[in-house]
């Protein structure tokens, strides 16, 4: 019998594929209005410093996602295509991994479950300053979710290198 964390898994298989069907505009919007209000503090530090004037692409592969950010006057923008500096891919598991902190960044990155490709240095201070961020600035209900999946998740068995 399946637990309730693991049923959530499964829930979350087959719901999150759909938000590739949400339109991009819509995504932007969410995506923007949420990270700068969520990271509010890093930002204002210039924590994010290191991606003016650059492109990051994060892709969700096995859900089709992928987004291009840059930090413009300690705000993150968000593109659906831009000329991007670096990518980093992997799958929603091992994002959900590396933002809870149940998965060092040092060794999904190792096992190839996250790909850095293009201008490597720029990738490592990303993966850097995402390991640096400090859990306290996020809402507390949103850490508590995020560690409660992501130690299911952690509990589950390895599925692999990402999908290209």
């Amino acid at each position: 019998m399946l637990s309730p964390r693991e049923g959530l898994l499964r829930l979350a298989d087959r719901v999150l594929p759909l938000t590739a069907r949400v339109p991009f505009l819509v995504q932007r919007v969410a995506l923007e209005r949420s990270l700068n209000r969520a990271l509010a503090e890093p930002l204002g530090e210039g924590a994010f410093d290191v991606l003016n004037g650059h492109w990051l692409r994060l892709e969700v592969a096995d859900l089709g996602l992928a987004w291009c950010l840059t930090c413009e006057r300690q705000h993150l923008r968000i593109a659906a295509q831009a000329p991007v500096d670096v990518t980093i891919r992997g799958n929603w598991r091992e994002f959900l991994l590396l933002a809870s902190r149940h998965e060092d960044p040092d060794t999904l990155f190792f096992r190839r479950r996250l790909v850095i490709e293009g201008d490597t240095e720029l990738g490592l201070a990303i993966k850097n300053l995402i390991d640096s961020l400090d859990p306290d600035t996020l809402p507390a209900w949103l850490w508590k979710a995020m560690q409660t999946a992501g130690a299911e998740v952690a509990r589950q068995p390895v599925t692999g290198a990402v999908a290209r």
